[in-house]
């Protein structure tokens, strides 16, 4: 793998609905999406906005597509890391980490993800069995990726709290609510859950919680500037959230939107902003 790029995109996907249908594909405000996406579309939109490596997050709770991204990342010399699945309730999750780690670019499996945001039950990410899950999840030096909307917030404060030796990493903001402008009680949420040291988040998926037609970079401010100041730029990445951010915006865009977001940061704190937090997190090559 080559040297820290002057930029990481930190989540993206990719997929063949020739190979795996996406389910969470329907209705007809995401039939733009329904057609493949890989990583030699991304490529040069990454490669004219100086983005030199970037995480591929998964999509589905299936246990084939993580060893595809593996490979993917084997293959490719953009993708530096993969944020993968696996039943984080299974006896065996220990072991099915470790047999993902032993496949083909195994190495590269930087993190976990599981739709936290589809589970009815509020509370799931504190389930006894999941707590189980996320501290194998820690013990093989990974990260967890939460993708969770705002009422299970107070969950994921809770379940970082009952495994500190884990990073987490949250996924777009928390989906806070931009197209109707409101803050709370995201706000008072995700700033609970920044004060736990082992949080980091991802300013990504912005456009397309806001109004996907008109939206304006003053629309996205006030979320930015409540994690760039809840976090910090030391535990603050970019993320595109290609192919998804494509409803509201292209890849220019989102970079170009996040530049503006986060023009007030200093050199130093725009490269962690831009590529240390998620060398970091996700153990790129330095």
């Amino acid at each position: 793998m080559n040297a820290t790029p002057h930029r990481i995109d930190a989540h993206h996907h990719v997929w063949d609905l020739s190979v795996r249908d996406q389910e969470w594909l329907t209705g007809p405000e995401l039939s733009p999406l329904r057609r493949d996406f890989g990583i030699g579309e991304l490529a040069p939109l990454a490669g004219a906005e100086r983005v030199g490596a970037t995480v591929v997050v998964q999509t589905v709770a299936a246990a084939g597509e993580t060893p595809e991204l593996l490979e993917l990342a084997a293959e490719q010399d953009l993708v530096g890391a993969v944020v993968g699945w696996t039943d984080l309730t299974a006896p065996d999750v220990a072991e099915q980490l470790a047999r993902l780690r032993e496949l083909p670019g195994g190495s590269y499996l930087a993190g976990i993800r599981h739709q936290v945001q589809s589970e009815d039950d509020p509370d799931w990410l504190v389930r006894p069995q999941v707590l189980r899950g996320l501290r194998a999840v820690a013990a093989a030096g990974l990260a967890f990726d939460l993708l969770v909307l705002p009422h299970q917030l107070r969950a994921a404060v809770r379940a970082a709290g009952a495994v500190p030796e884990l990073v987490f990493v949250l996924d777009h903001l928390g989906k806070p609510p931009v197209a109707t402008g409101g803050t709370e009680p995201w706000a008072d949420e995700v700033c609970r859950l920044a004060s736990r040291p082992n949080v980091t988040c991802k300013l990504s998926g912005l456009v397309t919680e806001a109004d996907r037609a008109t939206w304006q970079i003053d629309d996205l401010r006030p979320y930015a500037d409540t994690v760039l100041a809840a976090f910090g730029p030391d535990r603050l990445m970019f993320g595109s959230d290609w192919p998804v951010c494509t409803l509201a915006a292209t890849y220019g865009e989102v970079v170009a939107s996040a530049r503006a977001l986060t023009m007030a940061l200093s050199p130093s704190e725009q490269t962690a902003f831009w590529s240390g937090t998620a060398t970091r997190v996700y153990g790129l090559p330095g």
